[in-house]
């Protein structure tokens, strides 16, 4: 009954000439279909559940956007990270950003009002070169694949979501150049390779899978006695290393993918150098008091 009904009123808005209502699970389906989202497989799995049991037949819109932040509401209370409530709701931030920019089913831009409050739970673990190599050395043999991925993922910062949805096509002049149906925020990413990681992509693409590239990083961190490193760390090593290298910020942040410099700035206390001659810049204030005396 509701669907006929929804029916009828999609073609009533369709000759009145306005847009007619879509469901969220019309625009999950069409995202997975449309975009690789392999990356967030888990969370649109459990955004979609949450969905059907507490808001079945949600339509995109305001609705869409009270249901998030009932969502979101219950998440809290339920105890979960704030970093893992952003990920289920950027799930329904990247639905309702195509639902206006790509599908043209909205009016109007409605993902700019869900909020992610910045996680207090954040934690980054930052490997030196040396480390990086004994973990990368505990990998066990049988997980020949699975080391170069976990590799690529040193060298690049790229997310293991990012690694095993490469093509060979992703490969030009010594490059990684991502489309904007492979990145999470929906951009384009060039990542340079080093000649130690081209090695890496020339056998493209990785005759793995997610559970297999866990299983043999979990086998390795247990090995060197470090359960607390986690594959996401990986990301955080390469923009660490870079920056204690002296790279910029601003590279930095385009090389992983950040919507802006806030979030890359975490990195910078890796790159002491940048305040070297800052004391040599400041002025003289004594000299100048006893000038004027």
């Amino acid at each position: 009954m509701k669907a006929g009904a929804q029916q009828q009123e999609n073609a009533f808005n369709g000759v009145m000439g306005r847009k007619p209502k879509r469901t969220f699970s019309e625009g999950l389906q069409r995202m997975v279909s449309e975009y690789d989202a392999r990356s967030q497989k888990q969370h649109i799995l459990l955004v979609a559940k949450w969905m059907d049991e507490q808001a079945h037949g949600v339509v995109i819109g305001q609705e869409l956007l009270d249901a998030a932040r009932k969502m979101q509401k219950a998440l809290k209370e339920k105890g979960l990270a704030q970093s893992t409530i952003n990920n289920r709701i950027q799930v329904v931030k990247r639905v309702l950003s195509l639902a206006y920019r790509e599908w043209d089913w909205l009016d109007l831009p409605l993902d700019g009002k869900l909020r992610k409050p910045s996680p207090k739970n954040e934690r980054h673990v930052y490997l030196t070169e040396p480390e990086l190599a004994e973990l990368l050395e505990a990998v066990p043999e049988r997980y020949e694949v699975e080391r170069q991925v976990i590799l690529l993922a040193m060298l690049t910062g790229m997310r293991r979501g990012e690694l095993l949805a490469l093509e060979p096509g992703n490969v030009y002049s010594g490059r990684i150049v991502l489309k904007p149906n492979q990145t999470k925020n929906g951009k384009p990413r060039v990542i340079p390779l080093s000649d130690e990681a081209q090695l890496l992509v020339d056998a493209l693409p990785f005759a793995t899978t997610s559970d297999k590239v866990r299983g043999a990083f979990e086998k390795a961190r247990k090995t060197i006695g470090r359960p607390d490193i986690r594959f996401h760390d990986m990301r955080h090593c390469y923009a660490s290393l870079l920056a204690s290298k002296g790279e910029t910020l601003t590279s930095i942040r385009d090389l992983l993918g950040h919507s802006s410099l806030t979030v890359t700035s975490r990195y910078a206390h890796a790159d002491p150098a940048r305040w070297d001659g800052v004391m040599t810049r400041l002025p003289r204030i004594s000299n100048q008091i006893a000038t004027k005396h």
